[in-house]
């Protein structure tokens, strides 16, 4: 029996049309499952689930704003009419600002919040509702490494997946006599699209960060699809409420 398979399963992957959040979709999709890439950008979304059906897997793409309880409620109505099930949820979609906690302005704190924590929130709390009605579901939430640990400039990005975990934790809680598993991947620094730029224009950054993992390297997407697919995955059916860390041992020193 193989334990790790997903086959025919249904997965949404929020921000699942880049970075960490792409490549567990199409790690999932690798494993036998039916992803549905939800993200704000009709394009960009479809653009990412062509990418996998080009690849010769199975995916399609709604928009969604994870932050809009409407746009949410929308997502899954049209999962379940166009499947007729949501057996996995991935809440990848996640923004981060980089600066000095006294330069923060309030719609910057607003705005990570929004996307990192409400939004994971009402994704789980829409979904949920679908699988403790089916009394079975795995959800898998992208927290952070620095949901444990602090780096510079990172205040509201490093409260908002502190707050992810524990969200985590709380939903495995008040689930768990459902069948419904709700488990956290937490990323250490990892080299995406999102912050590439980034690392590029402050060399400095970069070398921080890398002096500050055991392993000596930062991280790929392609690091955490294991993780993701595993807690997914019958091989996990008896673990909830864990964040999972996936770091090269940065919160080791």
């Amino acid at each position: 029996m193989n334990l790790c398979t997903l086959t025919d399963k249904v997965a949404i992957v929020t921000g699942g049309n880049q970075g960490i959040g792409f490549a567990i979709a199409e790690g999932m999709a690798r494993h036998g499952a039916r992803i549905v890439i939800a993200n704000r950008s009709a394009a960009e979304g479809a653009a990412a689930a062509e990418e996998l059906v080009g690849r010769g897997l199975v995916a399609d793409a709604i928009p969604t704003d994870v932050s809009d309880g409407t746009s949410v409620s929308e997502l899954v109505a049209k999962v379940l009419d166009r499947y007729g099930k949501i057996d996995i949820l991935v809440n990848s979609a996640a923004v981060i600002v980089r600066k000095p906690a006294e330069d923060l302005t309030e719609e910057e704190w607003e705005f990570v919040m929004d996307i990192n924590v409400k939004g994971t929130f009402l994704c789980c709390r829409n979904v949920g509702r679908h699988m403790i009605a089916r009394r079975s579901g795995k959800i898998i939430n992208i927290s952070s490494n620095v949901s444990q640990v602090i780096q510079p400039l990172r205040s509201v990005y490093a409260v908002s997946k502190a707050a992810v975990s524990h969200l985590t934790r709380a939903l495995a809680l008040e689930w768990a006599t459902y069948g419904v598993n709700v488990n956290a991947v937490a990323p250490g620094p990892t080299i995406t699209d999102f912050n590439r730029k980034f690392l590029e224009e402050h060399p400095q950054e970069y070398r921080r960060a890398v002096d500050s993992i055991p392993m000596a390297r930062l991280g790929e997407p392609c690091d955490h699809v294991g993780a993701a697919v595993f807690l997914a995955s019958d091989a996990a059916n008896y673990i909830t409420g864990q964040t999972l860390l996936v770091d090269g041992g940065s919160t080791l020193w």
